[in-house]
């Protein structure tokens, strides 16, 4: 199979997630149009035959082809704003060996696809990088089928999930320099029909929103090109994963498997250890330097968590791509057919419940606020986390808050930020007291440190007292 992919002068379409291909597949040449869909399993596609491959010269792209199509209205909606004409920007050329697996009720299409993506074909600046991908697609049956399948072959083989397309590794070749900046999270969308608040599509629709954040970040750590922000906002995904999963279970029990937690509560873990060695110690280092602190010998830790190469593994142990996969079964599964299952509320009942939730933890975070000074280590960090689910669960309800939610959100950050400080200063504490078996001139970083406890509590005293002059999330979930 031989592609060759299109965009403009401008990047019109690599902007907004659109692949614009012809390929020769045997002696046919098919266009084809991919644009992102609704979830992290959508993808929206569109294929037209253009006649047989047996002519000298590859037939010229025709857009239009794709009209009246969801992908191809949003093709031809980027080329009407882009400054120029399309032409040919990179290529593939690979082999697919294709499968059908049957299930019981179902079938799904195995293809496996080999080898090399190519840019600047011919010219000095040629470039390639290879190809081997195993796509699963669900051609009839339960998603359940496709899940269970893709598990089995992702734990069998060692598989990982990626969400780096063939089009975008050609992007990546394009550009002189690419670094995939970290995904971080988006606000939540609107969801205008009448059905958001009802407990199955509400769920579903929260996880899709934070598998965004986790997999694109888990994708190019796995991929070798992740950096340090990768791995940092990939532990905030997966907070806001476990957040989700803890919060919304009681809308419609029964929907999250318990099987997805352990993994993720275990990766979250290994990769904040590799945190506290890498960055937390790395930057306290560099203050420490800047108030005159001896030269330290930082543990070998500290040095192979700045590399990634651990994190990496951890991302790709079976147990994490499989919770992975399940989550994102979760999110396709009956997405057409909102409304209630045995057990699920409905949408008055849900708007209590979350009212209910939202106003508890704020009373709670409240209440340690107030006695802050009186807590112990392991209370205070108790309450910054209470703070982060207060803070993620209000961000999910978003769409549905009255205009009470944005200043409340902003209202946090300060206590989040005095409270973070303070637990680095702790992490980098401990760490440094290790240190000093192996080099006395830690001494300086545990004196120094130890110093800056009271005072680093004290901001946090004052930040979190303006918590109670936070806006009142009043009849929070609209009707």
């Amino acid at each position: 199979m031989e592609a060759r992919y299109f965009d403009t002068p401008d990047g019109a379409l690599s902007a907004q997630g659109i692949a614009f291909r012809l390929r020769r597949e045997g002696d046919q040449w098919v266009q084809t149009v991919k644009a992102l869909g609704q979830g992290p399993l959508d993808r929206e596609e569109h294929n037209v035959a253009l006649g047989s491959a047996q002519a000298a010269q590859a037939p010229q792209p025709r857009p239009e082809l794709h009209a009246g199509t969801a992908a191809g209205t949003r093709l031809l909606q980027a080329l009407q704003a882009a400054s120029g004409p399309l032409s040919e920007t990179y290529g593939t050329e690979m082999d697919r060996l294709t499968r059908d697996i049957a299930f019981k009720g179902g079938v799904v299409e195995l293809a496996l696809d080999t080898g090399r993506v190519i840019a600047h074909r011919g010219t000095p600046q040629h470039k390639e990088t290879p190809i081997c991908e195993l796509e699963l697609e669900l051609k009839a049956g339960p998603v359940a089928g496709l899940v269970d399948l893709a598990t089995r072959w992702a734990t069998q083989h060692g598989l990982f999930l990626s969400t780096v397309s063939k089009a975008e590794r050609g992007e990546r070749l394009l550009a002189a320099q690419w670094a995939r900046p970290a995904i971080k999270a988006l606000p939540m969308k609107a969801h205008s029909h009448k059905h958001s608040l009802l407990a199955l599509p509400l769920q579903r629709a929260v996880v899709a929103h934070c598998l965004h954040q986790t997999l694109g970040n888990a994708s190019e750590i796995v991929e070798g090109s992740g950096d340090q922000e990768h791995m940092h906002q990939l532990r905030i995904g997966i907070r806001r994963l476990r957040t989700a999963l803890r919060e919304l279970d009681a809308l419609a029990p029964g929907n999250f498997d318990s099987a997805w937690t352990p993994p993720l509560v275990d990766v979250f873990q290994r990769l904040g250890k590799l945190r506290d060695c890498g960055q937390v110690l790395l930057a306290m280092d560099a203050d420490l330097h800047l108030a005159g602190a001896p030269a330290v010998d930082l543990p070998a830790a500290a040095q192979a968590a700045s590399s990634d190469a651990t994190a990496a593994g951890i991302v790709h142990t079976p147990a994490f791509q499989a919770a992975l996969i399940g989550l994102m079964g979760f999110t396709a599964q009956n997405q057409a057919i909102p409304g209630k299952t045995e057990g699920a509320m409905d949408a008055k009942d849900t708007r209590r419940w979350l009212q209910k939730r939202l106003w508890g933890l704020h009373a709670k975070v409240q209440k340690d606020a107030q006695r802050f000074g009186a807590l112990s280590a392991e209370q205070q960090h108790r309450l910054r986390k209470r703070l982060k689910r207060l803070r993620y669960l209000t961000e999910f309800l978003a769409p549905a808050l009255k205009a009470e939610g944005t200043p409340f959100l902003e209202s946090l950050q300060p206590a989040l930020s005095a409270l973070g400080r303070l637990n680095d200063e702790r992490v980098a504490l401990a760490l440094y007291g290790e240190i000093i078996t192996t080099d006395p001139r830690a001494w300086f970083a545990v004196g120094w440190l130890t110093a800056r406890q009271a005072g680093a509590a004290d901001a946090c005293k004052v930040a979190l007292s303006h918590i109670a002059e936070a806006p009142r999330l009043r009849h929070s979930c609209a009707r």
